[in-house]
């Protein structure tokens, strides 16, 4: 073993050390030791920065920027309203989540499934007020599964499919890697959803409950063109219910109608008196594509701007909105804002909102313009909230954020376009259709991670051109001498599986399949089994964060720690070998 040798392994495992004891953030743990591997010469200082331009690094980032773009468009709601309810069983949800993951990543990327869903997953457990910590593991390992059974499924899939063509004269088929690869998917998620999700860590700091969120009064109006006129007010309690909203009164020509109203006839411009939280009031308008109550202002503001915030601020004694209206201080045509919601303990408000006299103490909903939002609350005396990333979902672009992302991965699972370059271009084309407003774009980065990935990365990189993998591959294939082929084939996919969850699974393909056919080859046996073997293990990466994109993903939204994820993917991966080499010797044989 030679010196670099040595050292990469002592930062190594010193990295691991460090991020299973928990003590320091990840970032700055991996970060160190990429210094130390620059300052000691393991890592050449021309490449001390590579990982931070890194495809991975690159597909981390701009997927989390994709994903608030679904949001924001209103995909997410779409998707949450026709498939998933919050009141379900958390198995049951698990179980659903996973099996649509892992249908998706089967014929897409299993990155951009990942994408498409973290999003749902997210909304779904802030409606039921658990930690999304609880679903979001689950619903990574799933994706990964998924990917496992087609060719175009995950990358050590391709990989290894052009690495037979190499060698043997002729790649795997799309289909070829279904049989050992769906076999381990369906014992992998039914492990997820019955038992693993109970072994996820809980923490009071990654609770999700509406407790915390403010109830506003607000009033949605019907538009002209609406599908709603002429349903009666309680026609609508069930979508109300679904979305935690409480209908509590109708205006109708500027007058608030007696009671609720619930037998009353929708007409158009109707205005609904509601209360909601935010979140709530948002999907409640989006799902059934009612505007606020000012919605000709509102047009105004999203075109003349560079898009509209969601701001929350309380009434002081000294706010020049003290026992004024909105109406009276010209809220709307001197600051261009518009009011949206109250939040009055004790009180009740029987006027329209602009009308409404408010009082220190109010908590206000305001819509103000991205780049005039300090200069509106400065110039109200209000005291703002603490930002909580509130956003107004833009529901008449929601077909287009989808059409801009299907049409990108369909692109990149055909191999069109290069997979970071599809992301790429749904992002410039979520700002150029203000679906997301350029402001927000690099708020939506979880950085910790990219600097996590792009710190690994050339750590990983000097351990494979300093020969340390080559050495674990040689040990190896001493180390098996004289075993069975069935015993050769299990040490294999361990071996590689633990590769995994160091390298990328890219580069442990590339390092382990040569390994695998080398086997074969003193063996007197089809390499088949064994490309299948390196196949399937180095996409199960379940015991760290930096082993597969999808993980990483997860990291910063899930409230992870680097220690959470072995204590369910370590049995997980027990289960993938105890599955996948009987399902290899029975389809592929030696």
């Amino acid at each position: 073993m030679t010196q670099d040798q040595i050292i990469l392994f002592s930062l190594f495992g010193i990295v691991f050390g460090m991020l299973l004891w928990g003590r320091f953030r990840y970032d700055l743990v991996a970060f160190a030791a990429l210094m130390v591997g620059v300052v000691l010469g393991v890592v050449p200082t021309k490449d001390a920065f590579s990982g931070f331009g890194h495809p991975a690094t690159i597909i981390v980032a701009l997927v989390l920027v994709v994903s608030a773009g679904l949001v924001r468009s209103g995909a997410v709601f779409l998707i949450t309203r026709t498939m998933v309810d919050s009141s379900r069983a958390m198995g049951a949800h698990i179980a659903l989540m996973g099996g649509i993951g892992g249908v998706l990543s089967a014929f897409m990327n299993n990155v951009a499934a990942l994408a498409l869903l973290m999003p749902v997953d997210i909304q779904t457990a802030r409606k039921a007020g658990r930690a999304a910590g609880l679903t979001l593991m689950p619903l990574s390992f799933a994706t990964i599964l998924g990917g496992m059974v087609t060719l175009i499924g995950t990358p050590p899939n391709i990989i290894i499919a052009q690495i037979r063509a190499d060698t043997l004269g002729e790649p795997f088929a799309m289909f070829d890697f279904a049989p050992v690869g769906g076999t381990a998917a369906i014992a992998g998620l039914a492990f997820v959803a019955l038992i693993g999700w109970r072994l996820i860590p809980q923490r009071e700091d990654t609770q999700t409950g509406p407790e915390d969120l403010t109830a506003y009064l607000a009033e949605l109006v019907v538009p002209k063109d609406s599908k709603l006129i002429g349903q009666r007010v309680r026609d609508l309690e069930e979508a109300a219910d679904k979305a935690d909203v409480v209908i509590v009164g109708l205006i109708r020509d500027g007058k608030r109608r007696a009671g609720v109203a619930r037998n009353a006839s929708l007409q158009a411009q109707d205005a609904l008196v509601i209360e909601a939280t935010p979140e709530a009031m948002d999907e409640f308008r989006t799902a059934l594509t009612l505007d606020f109550a000012d919605e000709t202002r509102e047009e105004h503001l999203r075109a003349e701007g560079e898009g509209v915030s969601l701001v929350e601020v309380v009434v002081t004694d000294t706010s020049r909105l003290a026992g004024r209206s909105a109406q009276t201080v010209g809220l709307a045509w001197r600051q261009r804002t518009i009011l949206l919601g109250i939040a009055r303990q004790g009180r009740r408000i029987t006027k329209q909102m602009r009308k409404t006299d408010l009082q220190p103490g109010d908590i206000l909903l305001l819509l103000i313009p991205s780049d005039n939002v300090d200069d509106v609350v400065r110039w109200l005396g209000c005291l703002p909230l603490a930002n909580r990333g509130l956003a107004v979902t833009e529901n008449t672009k929601t077909w287009a954020a989808i059409g801009m992302f299907a049409g990108a991965v369909a692109a990149a699972s055909f191999g069109l376009i290069y997979l970071p370059v599809a992301l790429g271009l749904v992002v410039v084309g979520y700002v150029l259709t203000r679906i997301l407003p350029i402001t927000e774009i690099y708020d939506h980065i979880e950085w910790p991670v990219v600097v996590l990935l792009g710190s690994m990365i050339p750590l990983g990189a000097a351990l494979e051109t300093s020969g340390g993998t080559e050495l674990i591959a040689d040990g190896l294939v001493s180390l098996t001498d004289g075993l069975p082929p069935w015993a050769i084939l299990t040490v294999l996919m361990v071996v590689t599986m633990t590769l995994s969850d160091v390298l990328n699974n890219t580069a442990t393909t590339i390092v382990a399949a040569p390994v695998g056919i080398q086997m074969a080859n003193s063996l007197g046996v089809s390499a088949d089994p064994f490309l299948m073997a390196v196949a399937v293990a180095a996409s199960a990466a379940f015991l760290t964060p930096i082993g597969h994109k999808n993980n990483t993903l997860i990291l910063g939204p899930g409230g992870y720690r680097f220690g959470d994820y072995w204590r369910m993917g370590l049995p997980l991966e027990i289960i993938i070998v105890a599955v996948s080499v009987p399902a290899i010797l029975i389809f592929w044989g030696f």
